[in-house]
């Protein structure tokens, strides 16, 4: 599995490794994930997700899982995420 968060698309950045003598080898510079267990109020059950830390605050912030997907950008979220997403949309169109 790769290594990139599933709702903000936040993936590996690349960049030197400089040493005391000022020497530089390139590295890597990875992302904070974490495999999270998010609760959609509106579906009722709960989704494992591999998410960075930085999109769990976002998470929090924006009340929820079904918040932070009604707000987030397609083409940004794993396809995972994107079923998620057009879940919560259909109970939510269902139920007005």
């Amino acid at each position: 599995m790769s290594r990139v968060c599933e709702l903000t698309g936040k993936g590996p950045m690349s960049g030197n490794k400089v040493s005391h003598a000022n020497n530089k080898t390139r590295r890597r510079f990875l992302p904070n994930l974490n495999v999270v267990s998010l609760i959609s109020d509106t579906l009722g059950q709960t989704f494992k997700l591999k998410i960075s830390a930085a999109a769990l605050r976002s998470v929090d912030h924006r009340g929820g899982l079904d918040a932070y997907l009604a707000k987030a950008k397609d083409d940004e979220l794993s396809a995972d995420a994107q079923k998620i997403k057009k879940e919560i949309a259909k109970k939510v169109q269902a139920a007005a």
